[in-house]
């Protein structure tokens, strides 16, 4: 999967940190970076220890050309939680394990990855990854909904075929899709490209000035111009035509 178009790639130079979680879809996170990084991303990989047990850090650095970051108190000398994401464009974390989103929502970090979302200012993506009904639980349904709130992008799982060999929603999502959002989260906004707008002030108004002039028997020994004056008259919609 690219998404590339003829102008060359369109993640050039792009500063990308991929979060990887403790999900049996780890595995899919390695195509994910060789495609941000063909797409000319710079990508730093953090991951949770439950992560490590799938997929071992060594791959990811091999791939990415950059140390992968793994534990909060081994990164705390160069406070890798404060400068991996002021340098970010954006911060995808794929796959999302329900406990991922769950700390995320409610503002917890007692590990790298936690404590660098809470100071991510960039765009943060999130494509959750998880078995059985856990998609639909009432918890979750309630921490995607505050984290969408806030305005991070979560891709929503797929149905099908799931690790414990059921059929159900918690595939993560086509490389393709999260691409997509990743595309739209470093893009400026166009929400009105295309469209052919009239911009109006609102009509011209000119105010009738027209004098209404009243005649008067002038006084003996009262000079005539003082007997020309002016009445005005108000219309009825509160205005004066003086």
């Amino acid at each position: 999967m690219t998404i590339s178009d003829s102008s060359g790639p369109m993640l050039t130079g792009k500063q990308i940190v991929l979060g990887v979680t403790g999900s049996i879809a780890a595995y899919k996170s390695v195509s994910l970076l060789r495609t941000l990084l063909r797409e000319g991303a710079i990508v730093h990989v953090v991951m949770t220890q439950s992560a490590t047990k799938f997929v071992t850090p060594l791959t990811f650095e091999v791939l990415s050309g950059h140390p992968v970051s793994t534990d909060l108190f081994e990164a705390h000398d160069e406070m890798k939680h404060l400068s991996l994401p002021e340098q970010a464009d954006v911060v995808v974390v794929a796959p999302a394990t329900a406990n991922c989103l769950a700390k995320s929502a409610l503002g917890l970090g007692d590990d790298l990855l936690s404590t660098m979302l809470l100071t991510a200012q960039c765009p943060l993506i999130m494509a959750p990854a998880m078995d059985g009904g856990m998609w639909t639980h009432p918890s979750v349904t309630e921490h995607v909904a505050t984290l969408r709130a806030r305005g991070t992008i979560v891709v929503s799982p797929e149905i099908g075929p799931l690790a414990s060999g059921r059929i159900g929603q918690g595939r993560l999502a086509e490389e393709a899709t999260i691409l997509e959002a990743i595309q739209a989260a470093l893009a400026p906004r166009r929400d009105w490209q295309g469209h052919r707008i009239l911009v109006s002030a609102g009509p011209t108004v000119r105010l009738a000035r027209t004098p209404r002039a009243g005649f008067g028997r002038p006084d003996a020994g009262t000079d005539r111009s003082s007997a020309l004056h002016f009445k005005p008259v108000f219309r009825q919609d509160g205005l004066c035509d003086c």
